[in-house]
């Protein structure tokens, strides 16, 4: 698998100077890419969005001002 960007170029670069890879796997990998000009970085690949799906919801109810004088009411007859 070739390298694709310029940052993977000097992550590899370091790990070869860090001894952690032979430089045949470093010679191989830049050798995919060869002398072409890469980007600095390359973007992750966007999510496709599926269709929409839409559901029918009932409105919440909401509360007026007589429920709540209501429970108040009754607060004060206890």
């Amino acid at each position: 698998m070739p390298i694709k960007s310029q940052a993977q170029r000097r992550k590899f670069a370091e790990l070869l100077v860090a001894g952690k890879i032979s430089p045949e796997v470093y010679e191989r990998w830049n050798r995919g890419a060869g002398s072409k000009e890469l980007p600095e970085r390359v973007k992750p690949k966007a999510k496709t969005k599926g269709p929409r799906k839409t559901t029918k919801t009932k409105p919440k109810r909401k509360t007026t001002a007589r429920s709540k004088t209501t429970k108040k009411r009754s607060a004060r007859t206890r």
